[in-house]
């Protein structure tokens, strides 16, 4: 698949995006004089310039360019804000996860971990002082987020009510998160109610970008339900991919392990499909399995032989296919407000989240 769109649209403006995040972060280095506070910001802004598809920027930009009908700079530093929520939010994470590598780079908290191992810290040991160090880097994040409705140069209104959305985004997300924290206990969970939590946990961020560029672009009211439609269903198609992706993909082309999931008892649309699906013998099984406390390299094979059993990289994508047209059904309603070249945007957005290998 050639996104004809997407590409050329990630070229022109994610150099622009990077450089709007640089000097953010760049700035607050600048005004301390504190030697381990300017390392700590520098490590912010490694961090968030190692990688990363930019998506949301992105869908900020294109739907207010799409909308206004011209192609516009100044909506790009207003577009960052929700990046560092979703950098925030991915530093937590990886926190909670256990995960030490992030885009194949070490995750926040661990660069830290790293640090105190090379100055021999006495009174806190090093995870504790890694993990310390990523909560307050993931608060940190978020509050610099927020400054990306401040500096610019659009209306006080519009600033605000980019605030509300941004603020909506991190509750939702905390709210997300917190269910699937609960679910990890739960041995009958449906699909509904996975798609409610991970609506919550990514499509939130995802649809509040898209809110954010169309707020400031005035769009008319009426268009915002199928906005809000379109961007929480690209938010569950992502995570739908990305269960698939955390145990079947290749971790070199996703920088993340393969085993990760499974080893955390995560509830994937994987492992709530084959729970759904199984037998109740090897349902059994498989739920022993995912509640060990310490999971062996053949315990993971093992759920991961139970997985293709049950066919359910079939039936999650199968699932996100629907979710798919759906978002296509929200888009063919939005056309009378969007330029065409921005609505070809998203349809390819919509096919590389769906098709994507990393």
């Amino acid at each position: 698949m050639i996104y004809i769109k997407f590409i050329p649209y990630t070229k022109l403006y994610k150099p622009k995006i990077n450089a709007v995040i640089e000097s953010i972060i760049d700035q607050r280095i600048n005004s301390l004089n504190n030697t381990f506070l300017k390392g700590y910001y520098s490590e912010i802004k490694d961090y968030f310039l190692a990688g990363g598809k930019r998506i949301r920027p992105l869908l900020t930009i294109a739907i207010y360019n799409g909308i206004t009908k011209k192609i516009s700079d100044e909506i790009v530093h207003p577009s960052v804000g929700i990046e560092f929520l979703h950098n925030a939010t991915l530093i937590h994470d990886d926190i909670i996860d256990k995960d030490n590598y992030r885009r194949g780079k070490p995750a926040f908290h661990y660069r830290f971990q790293l640090y105190h191992s090379k100055y021999h810290f006495k009174k806190m040991n090093a995870a504790d002082f890694g993990s310390s160090i990523g909560i307050i880097g993931g608060d940190t994040a978020f509050i610099m987020g927020s400054e990306a409705y401040f500096a610019n140069n659009f209306p006080r209104d519009l600033n605000l009510n980019s605030i509300r959305h941004y603020r909506q985004a991190f509750t939702d997300v905390i709210h997300g998160v917190l269910i699937e924290i609960d679910m990890i206990n739960q041995k009958n969970i449906s699909i509904d109610e996975y798609i409610n939590m991970i609506s919550l946990k990514t499509g939130a961020l995802i649809e509040k970008s898209i809110l954010i560029g169309a707020s400031y672009a005035n769009v008319e009211k009426e268009y915002i339900p199928l906005l809000s439609t379109y961007g929480i269903h690209l938010g569950i198609i992502f995570q739908i991919i990305d269960d698939i992706l955390g145990t079947f993909g290749d971790e070199k082309v996703t920088g993340k392990p393969t085993d990760g999931d499974i080893r955390e008892g995560k509830r994937t649309c994987l492992l709530i499909e084959a729970m759904n699906k199984l037998e109740a013998k090897k349902k059994d099984h498989l739920v022993s399995l995912i509640s060990k406390s310490e999971i062996s390299d053949e315990d993971v094979e093992e759920v991961r032989e139970l997985f293709i059993e049950a066919d359910v990289v079939t039936s999650c994508k199968n699932l996100a296919t629907k979710y798919y047209q759906e978002a296509e059904g929200a888009l063919e309603k939005l056309k009378p407000i969007i330029n065409d070249s921005e609505i070809e945007f998203f349809e390819n957005i919509l096919k590389f989240v769906l098709e994507r290998e990393f």
